[in-house]
């Protein structure tokens, strides 16, 4: 059995294992991961109506990053998850950075989209998208904990609880932070000097965060299926052994990290 290599940087440390099945793996969930969180921030001021209720379009590829988060727990440890999240994390200010330039461009007599239409789709309030980072990294850091709290406690079975339970807890903490840095915070303050009737009260920031809450939680509960259909694909791709030994050293990482602290 070959053995796994770390490579420590000064900012990210990436698995760099000399089976290029597990590099695969790795490059395939944390490409996945990253995708799916950039867009979720860009589509998020788009507003959506599913049944009764009112939706962020960015709530959409959430799931698919929770489903890659429990993966990437599993297989490659809560370092790199951590890891994972703050280089997301500056991915997604970058993206913004970059669209924030873009608007300062006048468009083209020629262009079909033009500046008012490209302000309006991809402009998007400073607090939104400092709402939206911190929730990420915040929600992201207690999946991780929960995750691996709760694998401790079962022995690394019952891969349903633990995916699902730190989603729970996670989103949850997700859900409010965002809601209430955009929205509720600055309408306590009337930061935007918006009429009295217009500000947001707390009944509202309750009910919106639970509704957004419950959404996820509805999804991630559906999606433990494919987390199982997912991590046996994983298995048999890399094989029984290396898969083992894979999810082990995850496991002896996270409670050598643990010891640290």
């Amino acid at each position: 059995m070959q053995p796994i290599v770390i490579f420590h940087f000064d900012f990210f440390i990436v698995p760099m294992i000399s089976n290029s099945k597990r590099d695969s793996i790795f490059v395939i969930l944390a490409g996945i991961f990253i995708t799916n969180a950039v867009v979720a921030e860009v589509i998020g001021a788009k507003l959506i109506t599913l049944g009764p209720f009112t939706l962020s379009m960015g709530i959409l590829p959430w799931p698919i990053v929770f489903l890659t988060t429990d993966l990437i727990n599993e297989y490659f440890g809560r370092n790199g998850v951590r890891k994972l999240s703050l280089l997301t994390a500056a991915l997604i200010a970058y993206a913004f950075v970059v669209i924030f330039f873009a608007m300062q461009v006048p468009a083209s007599p020629f262009s079909n989209v033009g500046d008012a239409e490209f302000n309006k789709v991809l402009g998007q309030s400073q607090l939104i998208i400092v709402g939206s980072i911190t929730a990420f990294l915040v929600g992201q850091l207690v999946d991780v904990f929960v995750f691996w709290f709760l694998r401790e406690r079962t022995g690394g079975k019952m891969l349903w609880l633990r995916a699902t339970g730190s989603t729970v807890v996670s989103q949850l903490v997700d859900s409010f932070i965002v809601l209430g840095i955009a929205f509720y915070l600055p309408d306590v303050f009337n930061f935007y000097d918006k009429p009295a009737d217009k500000l947001m009260t707390f009944n509202q920031f309750i009910a919106i965060g639970f509704t957004g809450y419950l959404f996820k939680l509805v999804i991630a509960v559906g999606l433990t299926p494919l987390i199982y259909a997912t991590h046996a694909a994983i298995d048999k791709y890399l094989g029984k052994d290396e898969a083992e030994h894979l999810i082990k050293r995850s496991a002896e990482e996270a409670l050598h990290h643990k010891v640290k602290e």
